[in-house]
């Protein structure tokens, strides 16, 4: 695990009440990721998506029923099954320099007594992106796709499954 600094780093966290197994499969089957991955109601596709170390990570937007358009270029650090996917938009496909340096993202799933404990750890180059992506809503936006995988995630899961 990484340490949290303070002046550099956003965290949020949040417990899904659904079975890891469903979280992780709504990580990793594209075709789930987008169902929740941008704050509704802007549509998200999935342009390149190979979850594995070195792996591309491209998304789309369509805001307003619009043309769809760049949303992030990426590239999987690690996926680590069932517990860790880390991703950043400081690298792209094939482990090739970004134009623009952000963030990396760390994203933990445990177990919990009500299902899933889900974590965030975004981490920046320095204090000013952090505040930046801060100032952008990073907690509201964040939030906002964490509960919307929530949503997804709970109501794919059979009521016996959130209490295994």
């Amino acid at each position: 695990m990484t340490s949290i600094d303070p002046a550099t780093d956003l965290t949020i966290s949040r417990v899904i009440r659904a079975p890891r197994a469903a979280v992780w499969s709504a990580w990793t089957d594209p075709s789930k990721f987008e169902k929740w991955w941008i704050p509704a109601p802007a549509l998200c596709r999935v342009d390149a998506w190979d979850p594995k170390p070195g792996g591309a990570f491209r998304t789309l937007i369509s805001e307003s029923g619009g043309a769809y358009e760049p949303h992030m270029d990426g590239c999987f650090l690690a996926v680590d099954d069932g517990e860790r996917i880390v991703f950043t938009n400081s690298l792209v496909e094939g482990w090739r320099p970004a134009p623009q340096l952000f963030m990396t993202a760390v994203i933990t799933l445990s177990d919990h007594p009500d299902g899933t404990k889900y974590h965030a750890h975004v981490m920046h180059r320095n204090e000013e992106d952090r505040k930046m992506h801060e100032e952008y809503g990073f907690h509201d936006g964040w939030g906002t796709v964490i509960a919307q995988l929530a949503e997804f995630v709970e109501g794919q899961a059979r009521p016996c499954d959130r209490n295994s």
